[in-house]
């Protein structure tokens, strides 16, 4: 159920573990009404769906593809302490899937969340082909806005 005030909705922020996403609670917290309910969310790819270039699937060690869901764990409990230090009602998620901005975009129709804010890395280029962007991808397929935030001097 979505709140009759946009405002009031909850706040969706994908978390990742980087300075880039960290940075984005830190000014989502300065452009947006607190307090605010929040769901800090991060969406690992198991191991076992990337291709590792060489390296037989059957040879990834099994610990190695269970400990990503693990560090997805960890990283959300961080995210998630971050938004409360700064000023959110929060709780962290994990997801499991591919591609990432599709589980994004699903969870915040799930939830009903009211806006989006992710970091950006900030690639171009050649990297930007390679690696694709996760925050366009997003902002081209959610059904709410999304504050995509820059870290300082990147």
């Amino acid at each position: 159920m979505t709140p009759d005030n946009p405002a009031d909705a909850p706040v969706l922020i994908a978390y990742d573990g980087s300075d880039h996403s960290k940075a984005a609670i830190e000014q989502a917290a300065a452009q947006l009404r607190l307090p605010r309910t929040t769901l800090v969310l991060c969406v690992f790819e198991p191991l076992g769906a990337i291709p590792f270039w060489g390296v037989p699937y059957g040879r990834v060690p099994a610990d190695v593809i269970e400990g990503s869901g693990e560090e997805a764990q960890r990283a959300a409990a961080e995210g998630a302490a971050l938004a409360k230090d700064a000023g959110f009602d929060s709780e962290a998620a994990v997801v499991e899937g591919a591609p990432v901005w599709e589980r994004i975009v699903a969870v915040a129709k799930e939830r009903s969340a009211g806006i989006i804010v992710m970091g950006s890395h900030g690639r171009s280029g050649v990297s930007y082909v390679a690696m694709g962007s996760v925050a366009t991808a997003v902002a081209h397929h959610a059904p709410v806005p999304v504050l995509i935030c820059r870290t300082a001097g990147k």
